[in-house]
């Protein structure tokens, strides 16, 4: 299954963010805890050239929090800032303002050194849609200001946002890459919600993750579904066939309704049913 989604106003999005690279001090890079790596834009890379930068791991709190922590580790030994919070309740925010004064700290000198008073830091905040930007802009204002939501493709333009003193911040709209070279980092954006389910084959996306927890995550899939014996020889129609039975997705004549079941499966996936799982894991 290839996933291809680039709507019109992503490709804009692009073009706007270089437009306005010369305001920024310094830039959020936002992605999924879930999936640190599969969700990063390799475009990013060209698009902020030389910039500052902080890797933001958002919904920490939906994430293996032992996985979490050894991508911290693995950014660290890549040299590249990272923190991970959640924006919905506002856990580990701080860090945000503190870790751009470290990294700017040099430039703010020179300017001091040359009599001109530091202006607030301007941040440019870039990330995939439905990872949690406009969340974490409200939860820096102190007050709603950008629209928020549970689908990708809230954010359609540009727009400023003061949040205090010390920062300023150019939210964009979510920018997916025109195509996914590696189907697996599109089942795995797929399956966290970051594209929307009425593009996609849920029943493809669903057995994928049903492999995938099958492998790491065993204990969650048994406890959930009630499954006495479960190993990666089980067949995944059978696995279709044994949930879409437990959650009573059938159709007329008693028959399993598939689409329902992978409905249902992802559902659970992503309201944390199975438990916080990450999809990417810096050792693979």
């Amino acid at each position: 299954m290839t996933i291809q989604w680039f709507p019109g106003h992503m490709a804009k999005a692009r073009r706007q963010v270089v437009e306005k690279l010369k305001l920024i001090d310094i830039v959020y890079e936002l992605v999924d805890a879930r999936i640190p790596q599969s969700s990063r834009n390799p475009m990013i890379d060209d698009i902020i050239a030389n910039k500052k930068r902080i890797l933001i791991l958002n919904k920490k709190d939906m994430a293996d929090e032992s996985i979490t922590k050894e991508w911290i580790q693995y950014y660290k030994e890549q040299g590249i800032a990272s923190i991970a919070i959640d924006s919905q309740t506002g856990s580990g925010l701080k860090q945000i303002v503190q870790l751009s004064k470290e990294l700017l700290e040099k430039e703010r000198e020179k300017m001091k050194a040359k009599g001109v008073k530091p202006r607030a830091i301007r941040a440019l905040i870039v990330g995939i849609p439905n990872v949690g930007k406009s969340t974490l802009i409200n939860r820096l204002a102190g007050r709603n200001i950008a629209k928020t939501g549970d689908r990708p493709g809230i954010t359609k333009q540009q727009s400023w946002i003061k949040t205090g003193k010390e920062l300023e911040l150019l939210d964009t709209p979510g920018i997916l890459w025109p195509k996914f070279e590696d189907e697996e980092v599109g089942l795995k954006l797929a399956a966290t919600g970051a594209i929307k389910d009425e593009i996609l084959n849920l029943q493809d996306v669903a057995a994928y993750a049903m492999r995938y927890l099958i492998k790491h995550y065993p204990d969650r899939l048994m406890d959930r579904y009630q499954i006495d014996n479960l190993s990666n020889e089980n067949e995944i129609v059978d696995l279709f066939d044994h949930i879409g039975k437990k959650r009573g997705c059938l159709s007329a004549g008693g028959l399993i309704d598939y689409d329902k079941t992978a409905e249902v499966f992802i559902r659970d996936v992503r309201t944390l049913k199975l438990g916080k799982i990450s999809f990417d894991r810096p050792n693979e």
